[in-house]
């Protein structure tokens, strides 16, 4: 009996143990789980390459001229007479209108004739003087010979100086006299409206018979060439644009022409309130249909 009930207690610490090394070995697999991968790192950019940051760029800008303005009055006045009207051609000088100049030519010749009759005052004091002088010569030749006073010899002698200082003020006034015809002279060339340079009367603002003031607008006046192009180009490029260089340029006006362009002024300095400086270029060859004022582009290229 004892010896059953022995194998009944081995039996059961047999299974006892059995058990435990089935619970120890499911934990260690539960632990053994493998952790997740870690998530792969970001590629590093590539650095960008000198051949994508040399990129072009294409600019815009209004075709100008150099010889381009606004004629206004010089003077008030009515306009008289229009010659010329838009859109004719003009040579240099030519007069495109006439202010009424009626007061200012009477003026003149008022101005005239006073410079005339001061000019024969002048003439007069001058024949005047001549005989002081001769007056005075005798007077020292009768002091040498003791046969006039002391007193009478220098009377003479005030007398030719005294002359000389009234010819000196008439000459002063002839003078005054001619500047003064000389300005009104300047005012009857105000009275011409000239075309300070040979172009195209683009627009006319005023007619016939219009009371104009001083500054008022008259004419628009524009030379026809050469044409040029005034652009700014970012900083970067600034060492990479040089004089005589070439760019092509086209419009969206003229599609279908294609002109070359040559540079011809580049600004020494890069304004730093935008970053750009500026680059003036002028066409070459045929303007074709390009006109002042119409917009075109020119592609230039940033290489280094």
């Amino acid at each position: 009996m004892r010896s059953w009930m022995k194998l009944l207690a081995i039996g059961a610490v047999l299974l006892v143990v059995g058990c435990g090394d089935s619970k120890s070995e499911t934990s260690a697999a539960i632990t053994a789980k493998p952790a997740p991968a870690a998530p792969a790192a970001p590629a590093a950019a590539a650095p960008p390459t000198p051949e994508a940051a040399d990129t072009s760029v294409v600019v815009s800008g209004p075709i100008i001229v150099e010889h381009q303005v606004e004629i206004t009055a010089q003077r008030e006045g009515l306009i008289d007479k229009i010659f010329l009207d838009a859109p004719a051609r003009v040579k240099a000088g030519a007069i495109l209108a006439h202010m009424d100049d009626r007061q200012l030519n009477a003026g003149l010749e008022a101005a005239r004739a006073k410079s005339r009759s001061i000019e024969a005052d002048l003439k007069n004091w001058q024949a005047e003087a001549e005989v002081l002088k001769a007056d005075y010569v005798r007077q020292q030749h009768l002091w040498d010979l003791g046969l006039t006073s002391e007193e009478q010899l220098q009377h003479a002698k005030y007398k030719a100086e005294s002359d000389q200082w009234d010819i000196q003020r008439v000459k002063e006034t002839l003078n005054t006299s001619r500047e003064e015809e000389r300005s009104l002279e300047l005012e009857l060339e105000k009275a011409k409206i000239t075309a300070p340079f040979a172009g195209l009367i683009a627009r006319r603002y005023v007619r016939e018979g219009q009371s104009v003031t001083k500054g008022e607008r008259l004419f628009w006046v524009t030379a026809e060439a050469p044409l040029e192009m005034r652009f700014t180009l970012a900083e970067k490029f600034f060492g990479r644009i040089h004089h005589g260089q070439q760019f092509g340029i086209t419009s969206a006006d003229t599609p279908n022409e294609k002109h070359l362009a040559r540079v011809k002024e580049i600004s020494p300095v890069v304004d730093p309130s935008s970053g750009t400086f500026e680059v003036l270029v002028e066409l070459l060859g045929d303007r074709g249909s390009l006109r002042p004022g119409m917009t075109a582009s020119v592609r230039v290229e940033n290489s280094r």
